[in-house]
């Protein structure tokens, strides 16, 4: 008997005549971890797509062989009744559905064919205690909770179909680090069990601590398997198998950036949140950012960044919202979205798919979608060469990786996603550009592609505000940043106070004051 529960031999797969996966080769041994990382558009999810018959067999070239049979899998169904399952990056949970629906939805506890609802909500309690959720009420409905626990409830969804192999692709990206934490320690839990995982992400150290064996691909093709139990490995080499290169240094050197006078002031910022009256998400919010001068918001998930930040964007968010904004010390009224563009205010927003880019547009459209009422239109007529002219200026200068400014945003990876999503806003000229989780599911190439981009911002006196949940990047990429913490500046830190213990201290002093 093989030590291999999958083997995936010579796999080539093509769209459009461009290769995805160019003879790709993939060893799993049963009861293990095993990680598959690369760069984004290395080809990691049109992998486990291949794997799972979301691409039929015969849409691609070589064998999947399965606990030692060659198997052909022409949809989900098929791989699902071989113990294969996948969790999408995007959840695929009703909101409007309870736990318990969520959890047998497509396969349903039924007598005779009607729903045997005391042995569903039975069988899913069952679930959630197996994924470390023994008390949650197997009747709430799913929208009404946070990210983390439907995570969970993906995986516990996974369990119920009896699987043998579980793929998680990306799934801690939008997760905190507790609930990151929580998950992978579910992983190890099940791995004890017998489980077989497969985990596609981009966070490395957690690859490093959950993994028993790394794959990487790089443009289509696998470049080699590293094992904990053999040669052993850690960030760096994984880092340097995924671009082909040592990147010795993850954040640019910013050079040559002068910092100037205050771009942008905020005195006295409340916001109350938008379905509560009563209840205040920030209060007294004091801050403010000089021209080349990059400002980081750090903090806890929760603690009022992102609320800070859509406030600020045309009142994107929250009610009662009193206080004043200055840009260049001239106090300015920005209550739409419109009069925040007009005044030169732009926010790149953390949820690029769902708030941040047309997925069924192209990438011309997107670029220049915010800025062509004041730059590409004149009395309504649309200026359409200048439109194609500043697309591809901006391709090239933020190296977005595609065929043309004509192809499909949703076809892009990630990492050149985000930067169109950056092209967009650069293109309407603003003066305070504010950055949240602006590297968030993307590789460290591409994420070092995006500091350069900032550091290019800061270079021509744009006034930067960068929100992120990764400490070391605000480190990396910040000359001072603000802790906030329960909607309140828990502290100020000056380039070389920037620690993750500084900012941990503050917000445990904040949380201190708060209790006395």
């Amino acid at each position: 008997m093989s030590e291999y529960i999958l083997e995936m031999n010579h796999i080539t797969k093509a769209f459009s005549g461009v290769k995805a996966l160019d003879d790709v080769n993939l060893k799993v041994k049963k009861g293990e971890i095993h990680a598959l990382c690369g760069e984004n558009g290395a080809g990691k999810s049109t992998l486990m797509n291949v794997l799972s018959g979301v691409y039929p067999h015969g849409t691609y070239d070589g064998d999947i062989v399965y606990n030692g049979e060659k198997c052909a899998f022409h949809n989900l169904k098929d791989s699902e009744k071989k113990g294969i399952v996948i969790i999408h990056q995007e959840l695929a949970l009703a909101p409007n559905l309870s736990v318990a629906e969520n959890i047998f939805l497509g396969n349903e506890q039924d007598t005779k064919g009607v729903i045997n609802w005391t042995k569903t909500r039975q069988k899913a309690q069952e679930m959630l205690e197996r994924v470390g959720l023994p008390n949650e009420d197997v009747n709430a409905l799913v929208g009404t909770l946070g990210v983390g626990k439907q995570q969970m409830i993906e995986i516990a969804k996974a369990l119920a179909k009896n699987v043998e192999l579980l793929i998680l692709d990306e799934p801690t990206a939008s997760l905190n680090d507790e609930e990151s934490r929580h998950l992978l320690d579910i992983m190890l839990e099940l791995k004890s069990k017998g489980f077989t995982c497969i985990i596609i992400s981009h966070k490395l150290n957690e690859i490093e601590y959950v993994s028993d064996a790394v794959t990487i691909i790089r443009d289509g093709k696998t470049i080699e398997t590293l094992r904990k139990d053999e040669e052993g490995f850690n960030e760096d080499r994984i880092i340097k198998g995924m671009v082909g290169r040592e990147l010795t240094n993850r954040y640019p050197v910013r050079e040559g950036v002068t910092i100037g006078e205050k771009v942008l002031e905020v005195e006295n910022w409340n916001v109350f949140h938008p379905d509560d009256a009563n209840r205040q998400m920030l209060k007294n919010i004091n801050i403010n950012v000089r021209a080349g001068e990059v400002v980081g918001l750090a903090g806890l998930m929760g603690a009022g960044r992102t609320e800070l930040a859509m406030s600020l964007f045309g009142h994107s968010y929250g009610q009662k919202i009193s206080g004043t904004t200055k840009i260049h010390g001239k106090e300015v009224k920005m209550d739409t979205v419109k009069a925040a563009i007009e005044n030169k205010l732009a926010y790149v927003s953390e949820d690029r798919k769902g708030n941040g880019l047309i997925l069924i547009g192209d990438i011309k459209e997107n670029m220049v979608l915010a800025a062509r009422p004041q730059y590409f239109s004149n009395k309504g007529v649309i200026n359409s060469a200048d439109e194609i002219v500043a697309a591809k200026e901006y391709k090239d200068r933020i190296n977005v990786k595609a065929t043309s400014i004509e192809q499909v945003v949703g076809s892009l990876s990630g990492g050149n996603q985000q930067k169109v999503v950056l092209a967009k806003w650069m293109l309407t000229q603003p003066d305070v550009l504010i950055l949240d989780e602006p590297t968030r599911g993307i590789d460290v190439g591409a994420k070092y592609e995006i500091y350069c981009v900032i550091n290019e911002l800061a270079k021509n006196g744009k006034a930067v505000i960068v929100i992120s949940s990764e400490m070391p990047e605000i480190i990396g990429t910040c000359d001072r940043a603000y802790v906030i913490n329960e909607g309140e500046i828990a502290g100020e830190l000056d380039k070389e106070e920037i620690t993750q213990e500084r900012i941990m201290q503050c917000i445990m002093a904040h949380n201190r004051k708060g209790d006395n």
